[in-house]
């Protein structure tokens, strides 16, 4: 057998080369008009050409490429190329590369605990994950990784980047970022760790406002919050739920419809359109999901992306909450993981995600209701101000007895269960999405008082 049918056999073992698509059936070709055959064999010819081309290509490389490389070793680097260049979150997968792929979405995997991809050409930090060796470091959602330890990322693809970063727990790795407002690169030096992750937080603020944080989408987002928010609704006290998506860069769709279903009651959640029409699909939300109809307000920044921004669009879209923070990622596209012989795998993009108004998230984003920067609230006290309660004298008021009193209360509970004033202080996107709620419960306490004054003149 000669070399040249031996890369052509090898092309077609992997998929390159699909016979039957090359010759259409008898009774096929005799109802198409001669338009239509003319565009097919010329389609067909064209096609042949590129396969010929690729194979001759493959065979030349193979006969003096320097390094030695075989033939299999050229085809799996020309399908990493092909994807790559394809779109920037289409990759070949090697065995390695497959295995840890899944990872992410299971809640636990060894490395630095951040979510990249490629914006503009540049490796780029969507968020670091919360509570990870990344985070407590320092790195920040926007960060452009120029080096990782002496490695410059230049041309490099993100598949290459997570086998660097990643390694041995307790091993350091230093790594070079570019940051916005920065005038030169910094420099960190981290000690990887099992990353092990949490995606939902629950807490309280004032005693009457939910507090859902979630960092990732993994398996576990809607059984998490869906538990917290069943907890919430049996505290009585509870006025309005702010849900935390800041960093989040992501993960499972099943799971953002699931979190968005528990919010909003009817209509549409997001739908994907691609190029195949059998990769269309349309997300509805049903009412026998929906756990609560308390005020929401939805927290987003640069690092909220794909999971992240279907939920905060669908909840924007619905009129079910206000969108607070900064304008999100703009991660919209569809892949899928399809495995390959021999434990490889293919991720491809194959869609992109429409919002319920019928907008695209894709390189756009989500521009939230109130646009809130990240910072924190300087109060400065007048000290020439002086107040009734500062006299050493004055009398005591109910109220503050019964403010006293609530302090002891506070105090036996966890402070890990609550978020706190300085909390707020420090946070003032959060700080803006509390006092929207407080604005709600005031607004509809009046609205009820003022109806039952109407009917009761009536």
């Amino acid at each position: 057998m000669k070399k040249k049918t031996k890369i052509i056999l090898a092309l077609a073992s992997i998929g390159l080369i699909l016979t039957p698509s090359l010759y259409a059936k008898e009774s096929n070709v005799d109802t198409k008009t001669k338009k239509e055959k003319k565009k097919s064999i010329s389609t067909e010819k064209t096609r042949l050409e590129a396969i010929t081309k690729y194979s001759n290509i493959i065979s030349i490389l193979e006969k003096h490429n320097v390094e030695g490389y075989t033939i299999e070793e050229l085809i799996d680097k020309s399908l990493v190329g092909m994807m790559n260049q394809v779109d920037a979150h289409s990759e070949f997968m090697n065995k390695e590369r497959y295995k840890s792929s899944n990872e992410s979405t299971v809640g636990e995997f060894g490395g630095l605990g951040i979510t990249i991809g490629i914006k503009d050409g540049a490796i780029t930090i969507i968020a670091p994950i919360e509570d990870t060796p990344a985070d407590k470091a320092g790195l920040e959602s926007g960060d452009i990784i120029l080096k990782i330890n002496d490695t410059s990322t230049i041309g490099m693809k993100i598949n290459e980047s997570v086998k660097l970063m990643r390694g041995k727990p307790n091993t350091k790795i230093t790594i070079s970022i570019v940051r916005k407002g920065e005038t030169k690169p910094l420099v960190f030096e981290i000690t990887r760790a099992i990353i092990k992750v949490q995606s939902v937080y629950a807490k309280t603020i004032n005693d009457n406002i939910g507090y859902i944080r979630v960092t990732s989408f993994d398996q576990k987002v809607v059984e998490g919050v869906s538990k917290a928010v069943k907890t919430f609704k049996k505290n009585k006290n509870i006025k309005g739920l702010v849900l935390d998506l800041r960093n989040n860069p992501g993960g499972l769709l099943n799971q953002a419809i699931g979190l968005s279903d528990i919010f909003i009651s009817e209509g549409n959640i997001v739908s994907q359109k691609g190029r195949d029409k059998s990769n269309d699909q349309y997300h509805n939300a049903s009412k026998k999901n929906t756990l609560t109809d308390l005020p929401l307000v939805v927290l987003v920044n640069g690092g909220s992306a794909s999971a992240s921004e279907i939920v905060s669009g669908a909840i924007q879209d619905s009129k079910r909450g206000i969108v607070v923070g900064t304008k999100t990622f703009g991660k919209g596209s569809v892949q899928v993981i399809l495995p390959l012989k021999n434990g490889e795998g293919l991720r491809m993009t194959i869609a992109r995600y429409y919002l319920p108004s019928g907008r695209t998230i894709q390189s756009v984003g989500v521009t939230p209701d109130v646009i809130v920067e990240a910072g924190s609230i300087n109060t400065v006290k007048n000290e020439f101000e002086i107040k009734e309660s500062d006299l050493k004298q004055h009398l005591i008021s109910e109220l503050e007895k019964t403010n006293k009193k609530k302090k002891v209360n506070k105090s036996k509970k966890k402070k890990k269960d609550i978020i706190t004033t300085e909390d707020l202080k420090n946070d003032i996107q959060l700080k803006e999405s509390v006092d929207i709620l407080k604005s709600i419960s005031i607004l509809e306490s009046r609205y009820k008082g003022k109806n039952k004054t109407i009917n009761a003149k009536k």
